[in-house]
């Protein structure tokens, strides 16, 4: 396989990996209790005991990163699903619609489009009030735009395709024609998008939780330590650092995957 020859895709993918093994089976990469408190070693720069350190109530910091995995990635794999799907949906009816209609529905698109992806999204959060379901629907509409959008923008193109006339010409249904056809196209092309979207959902929600709109403690979020560790940094740095460091690398692991997706895909169209 071409991804597998590229030195980052390969890292990526592995580390990616690794991070799936950490929402599913935490326990394999740890045996501490997240939640476990001991005053005893609160604050304790990181050691070979705690690879992290840990916090101000002697949390394992390295622990509470592993099983914040499910909590912090969940919420950007179930917007940026969401906003697929919802995406996908509008984006290709927008496309088949009359010119007046599509005009219309695009005006408003483009005006969501204009708000700041993280803004939009907190402005949901203040209108629905915080908690982990609301800012996982509020990251999904603050990023359902860009997938309808190049919905439409795929759509539109592929009514003029010489595969969908020929079938059109041969008698098949504007319905199966658009199943069949027109949205298995669109999606493996949102698909592309979406592995680079999905970094970016986990950053909005991240940003979220570390404002208290998300999950509360002592539940083990990425968003949420750093929010915890934040006036620690001068004595306590491991608190924020690490976590901060899982959400790059994971946002940095899905952009590089996705970039090469895209680039791949290019290449086959052309």
């Amino acid at each position: 396989m071409m991804l597998l020859r590229k030195p980052s895709a390969l890292l990526s993918i592995v580390f990616l990996a690794v991070v799936v093994v950490a929402m599913i089976a935490p326990q394999l990469l740890t045996q501490r209790d997240p939640l476990e408190v001991d005053l005893s070693v609160a604050l304790h720069a990181p050691s070979l005991d705690h690879l992290f350190g840990t916090d101000q109530t002697g949390r394992d910091v390295y622990t509470r990163v592993i099983y914040g995995a499910q909590a912090s990635i969940g919420v950007g794999l179930i917007a940026t699903g969401t906003a697929l799907i919802a995406g996908l949906v509008f984006g290709t009816l927008i496309g088949l619609a009359p010119r007046w209609l599509d005009a219309i529905l695009m005006r408003a698109v483009d005006l969501l489009l204009a708000v700041p992806e993280f803004v939009l999204a907190l402005i949901i959060v203040a209108v629905l009030g915080p908690g982990p379901v609301n800012i996982a629907f509020a990251v999904t509409l603050s990023v359902v735009p860009v997938y309808i959008r190049l919905a439409r923008v795929h759509t539109r193109s592929l009514r003029q395709a010489e595969f969908v006339t020929s079938a059109r010409l041969l008698g098949i249904g504007s319905v199966r024609v658009l199943s069949r056809h027109v949205m298995p196209t669109v999606l493996a092309r949102l698909s592309v998008l979406a592995t680079i979207g999905v970094g970016t959902a986990i950053l909005s929600a991240a940003g979220l939780s570390f404002l208290g709109l998300g999950v509360t403690e002592p539940a083990p979020e990425w968003g949420l330590m750093l929010s915890g560790g934040r006036n620690e940094l001068a004595t306590a740095w491991w608190i924020a650092v690490f976590p901060g460091l899982a959400i790059t690398a994971v946002v940095i692991a899905t952009s590089v995957l996705g970039r090469h997706l895209r680039r791949l895909t290019e290449e086959g169209a052309a």
